[in-house]
């Protein structure tokens, strides 16, 4: 039972972000659940690397394209070339992000604009291009990557926060939309994880704070994420939609000490 509520041979999973990270974890996740996976970046060079260490030892197809989410047309060609390469999308998982640490009165229009093009608005885009060929099988999975951001914060982390927040609405709204159409619509709300993103703009003294406030005293790591993404993108997870898997190990318990 396990094995068949766990498998997604014959699926298609396209990864935002996928070339490094948690993308390229949870795609690596997907593939060896049987799944034919499709992932892009902005940068060829990882991309290529990543889809061969995706592949390895495995039956399956790995696909990748160059994409800057921030470009409307271009998430508009990667949703067209992701259904005329694989035929199909039935997990998309909406992991591209970024961060520009700003306080409130030093937030400028163009970082604003910049964080939420990628954070949230190219997240819309893509489940709105591939949403209406899931309805027309009767099965899909969005997964949006959310934060603990999202619930708590940091000064100087207001946009993040915002747009992360702004995720965990949007899919609230569209599981009840899709939901009798056999898609799911969830996020996965990371806790500090140890990627690029957070170790380039933290310092080593936030670093510590932020492991110091977990429950299992440690960062996470990507592999830490396949878990919750393989509960949402398969047949275990049917029966959630609308909800955020919080995996912040233990830091949202904590409040004074």
């Amino acid at each position: 039972m396990l094995n068949k509520l766990f498998d997604l041979s014959g699926r298609v999973a396209l990864v935002t972000g996928g070339s490094k990270g948690l993308g390229k974890a949870m795609s690596r996740g997907f593939a060896e659940a049987g799944a034919n996976v499709i992932i892009c970046s902005r940068h060829e060079d990882e991309l290529k690397k990543a889809a061969a260490e995706i592949k390895d030892g495995l039956n399956v197809r790995v696909e990748y394209k160059v994409v800057d989410m921030h470009d409307r047309k271009q998430v508009a060609d990667l949703a067209d070339w992701a259904l005329k390469t694989l035929g199909r999308v039935d997990v998309l998982v909406n992991n591209a992000g970024s961060n520009q640490p700003q306080s409130l009165v030093d937030t400028t229009d163009s970082s604003w604009d910049h964080i939420l093009e990628l954070n949230i608005t190219s997240c819309m885009l893509l489940s709105r291009a591939l949403a209406p060929q899931m309805i027309a099988r009767k099965w899909g999975r969005i997964i949006h990557l959310s934060s603990v951001m999202a619930m708590a914060s940091n000064s100087g982390r207001g946009c993040y926060s915002a747009t992360k927040a702004a995720l965990i609405g949007m899919a609230r709204a569209h599981a009840l939309e899709l939901g009798p159409h056999g898609v799911t619509v969830n996020c996965i709300a990371p806790g500090p994880i140890a990627t690029d993103l957070p170790m380039s703009i933290l310092s080593d003294e936030q670093k510590k704070k932020f492991s110091d406030r977990t429950a299992v005293k440690r960062w996470g790591q990507p592999i830490d994420m396949v878990g919750p993404a393989m509960l949402l993108a398969t047949d275990a997870g049917a029966y959630i939609t609308g909800n955020v898997i919080t995996a912040d190990g233990g830091m949202l318990c904590r409040t004074f000490e």
